[in-house]
């Protein structure tokens, strides 16, 4: 019974794997309004997972509450702010001077209006909401939704077409060869007490073999793209990128173990929700963009 339960999750996992490479490839070729349509809806699910989860929602709540309709509006806000700066992909250069142009005016005022909204709703309905879920809430924003939006606004570089795969290859590449290296080798605990079948073995692998993934990419890009830079660059960007995303996933594992959850959601069969499956992602995002700027500039 329990091998035909196991085989029967790893087939779910599967398929749910292989629709999420096309939805990726659907989305980030073509880029500009799909990609930013298709990360705001996995943003604003991502949040309200973390908010349920989390207790910002009270058990028991089926209903929105107001906190996270104002969490909705932000994530809404914040994503219409970033396109309407962007709105076609290849028009985010890199500047020699400053490099970072997501820290805008539009970027800042949406994260601030986001905060007064929500200390808005606290103190008006007073005592409904505790200090802990107005915090949790905006952190929730922060966490899922604007971390998630540098997947966009990495595909926006120049030849960001390319480089954007860097956020995947951080993040899945690097996770694959972990657990292949760590079933191989694996004797020495990572994290014991939050994730015991994670080695120190396994997490060098995934560093090692996303860096080198990261390299022949480069490699890729430079002969297609006639250039000399990228083999270096990509290396250093896989390798960097793979410790963050361990990081990113142990985050999420630690969170649901102070919850006492076993999965954020049921969306994806196989994997659990949003913050089940893009953990990772969400981490690699933000830390390939400034990675790549840092470097280009």
């Amino acid at each position: 019974m329990s091998s035909n339960i196991l085989g029967k999750i790893s087939k779910e996992r599967t398929i749910s794997a292989v629709v999420i490479v096309i939805a990726a490839l659907a989305s980030i070729l073509p880029g500009g309004i799909v990609l930013a349509a298709v990360l705001y809806v996995i943003s604003v699910i991502g949040y309200l997972e973390l908010t349920k989860a989390c207790g910002v929602r009270k058990g028991g709540e089926k209903k929105l509450n107001a906190l996270e309709i104002v969490g909705i509006l932000a994530v809404t806000g914040y994503y219409a702010a970033i396109y309407i700066k962007h709105p076609d992909a290849g028009t985010l250069h890199f500047l020699p001077m400053i490099g970072f142009t997501v820290l805008d005016t539009g970027f800042m005022i949406s994260l601030f209006l986001s905060l007064i909204l929500m200390m808005s709703v606290y103190v008006f309905s007073f005592p409904k909401f505790s200090a802990h879920q107005v915090m949790t809430a905006y952190f929730s924003l922060v966490y899922a939704p604007v971390m998630l939006s540098f997947v966009f606004l990495t595909r926006q570089f120049e030849h960001g077409i390319y480089l954007v795969w860097m956020i995947f290859i951080n993040s899945w590449i690097s996770d694959t060869c972990a657990y292949l290296v760590g079933v191989m080798i694996g004797r020495h605990k990572l994290a014991p007490v939050l994730s015991p079948k994670k080695s120190i073995e396994g997490s060098i692998g995934g560093i090692v073999g996303s860096a080198l993934v990261g390299a022949l990419f480069g490699y890729y890009l430079d002969s297609v793209l006639g250039a000399d830079q990228f083999v270096f660059l990509l290396f250093v960007v896989g390798g960097v990128g793979s410790v963050i995303s361990q990081i990113g996933d142990l985050a999420a594992s630690a969170i649901k173990r102070n919850y006492d959850i076993k999965d954020y959601g049921k969306l994806i069969p196989g994997h659990g929700g949003i913050m089940d499956r893009f953990d990772s992602v969400i981490f690699t995002a933000p830390i390939t963009y400034f990675l790549i700027i840092f470097f280009m500039r």
